[in-house]
């Protein structure tokens, strides 16, 4: 019994060796795996479906250090292969980046240099704006002792009638006083496209081309809003809105020589056959100062016929004549700029002058903001130059001209025109 026990116990021990041994050789052989996360193997097989890869959990320490001697060896053998192709390449490269950089630098300065221009110019400009309304506000303050009449009352002061020449554009907030004889006529054409007031005839729609405007048109006083018409629009706020418009609204006006001026509106008025000009003008200065015997004929046309018309001594001697201010005021083509526009009243924007009209025109319509919307016509050059001041001031004694000049001295001064010492002096 005994011997039976111990042979049964023998053999429960050798099954138990055996097994372990046949555990032991299936594990080394790869039978199957005691540790499978220990296995690179085995990480690598299922690193897609891992779940840390997900999650953005921490990688199995042999995942990483595997991928990381990948990189360091493939980063370390590239070289070796790559080496003179790359030197070569780098040459040409780098020479290619060379040349793109200059031509980025040349690019680069003449914009500059286009921007530096246009800055120039532009300041250039503002300057000559600036100086120019400094000496309105210097000549209206007194500071260059020339009196004229209505050089201190207020804007309030000023009667109605005497306002007709600021023409008010509200759509984009412009006033515009306009002075016959320095290109008034393309400025209200101008004025006409903006409103949008004019329907063109062949169109059926507003005019959008100043050019096309025609030029008798625009002097029809009914196209234009001014302020002369506020009180029948707007009674007793007639003031107040006038008030608020000149605060708010960019104001502009052209001018010229004063001398010239005048020389312009003789010829456009005088010097050929204008039938209202005549009846209501000429046949008066022929009258007074014409020493002619008989009556005058009755047309300016049958007096052009016959030699009969003013010259431009009895212009200058009309104007002079106390008498003709007393029947009536000055006509507007040889009103004085200040009292057509009151520049001590009303603070300007932008004076413009008919000497520089082209770059005015131009740095106007920009600062109006309305440049992509039209441009100002061309139209023909004025004839009247300033050098043709001598010829036409010749036949007129001194005294004459010197008393014209004191007549005119107000806008020579407000508007920086030097004294023409060629008309005053001889």
């Amino acid at each position: 019994m005994g011997t039976w026990r111990g042979l049964r116990v023998a053999f429960i021990l050798g099954s138990l060796f055996m097994i372990l041994l046949i555990i032991v050789y299936w594990d080394d052989v790869g039978g199957f795996n005691l540790y499978p996360l220990h296995d690179p193997k085995h990480e690598s097989l299922h690193s897609d479906s891992d779940p840390q890869a997900t999650t953005g959990q921490p990688r199995s320490l042999f995942t990483s250090r595997e991928n990381t001697s990948s990189a360091f060896n493939s980063h370390t053998t590239a070289p070796s292969t790559t080496l003179v192709p790359e030197e070569k390449g780098g040459e040409a490269e780098e020479q290619a980046n060379d040349e793109e950089k200059n031509t980025q630098e040349r690019v680069k300065e003449e914009i500059r240099e286009d921007e530096e221009k246009e800055t120039s110019s532009a300041t250039e400009e503002e300057r000559e704006q600036e100086a120019r309304k400094q000496r309105i506000m210097d000549v209206c303050s007194g500071k260059d002792a020339v009196e004229f009449p209505g050089r201190t009352r207020a804007f309030e002061q000023i009667p109605n009638r005497e306002l007709d020449h600021l023409i008010v554009d509200d759509t984009h907030q412009i006033i515009y006083c306009y002075v016959p004889k320095v290109a008034c006529t393309n400025w209200k054409r101008v004025m006409v496209v903006l409103s949008q007031s004019v329907i063109s005839p062949s169109s059926g729609k507003p005019y959008t081309d100043p050019e096309a405007v025609p030029p008798d048109l625009v002097h029809n006083s009914s196209l234009h809003l001014t302020f002369a018409k506020f009180w029948r629009h707007y009674g007793s706020l007639s003031r107040h809105l006038m008030a608020l418009k000149l605060q708010h609204y960019t104001k502009f006006l052209f001018v010229r020589d004063p001398f010239v001026r005048l020389i312009s509106a003789f010829r456009n008025k005088f010097g050929r056959p204008n039938e209202d000009f005549y009846r209501q003008f000429g046949s008066v200065m022929l009258r007074r100062y014409g020493n002619l015997s008989g009556s005058l004929p009755e047309t300016a046309a049958e007096a052009f016929a016959a030699g009969i018309k003013p010259t431009f001594q009895q212009f200058i001697t009309y104007l002079l004549d106390p008498e003709t201010e007393k029947e009536g005021i000055f006509n507007e083509h040889w009103r004085q700029v200040y009292r057509l526009c009151h520049p001590c009243q009303v603070k300007y924007d932008f004076i413009g002058r008919l000497e520089t009209l082209e770059p005015d025109a131009e740095h106007l319509l920009k600062l109006l903001e309305v440049d992509h919307l039209l441009h100002f016509p061309s139209g023909a050059r004025n004839r009247t130059a300033t050098s043709w001041e001598r010829d036409w001031f010749k036949q007129i004694p001194t005294l004459v001209k010197r008393e014209l000049y004191k007549l005119y001295e107000p806008d020579f001064e407000l508007f920086g025109y030097p004294k023409p010492d060629s008309v005053i002096h001889r």
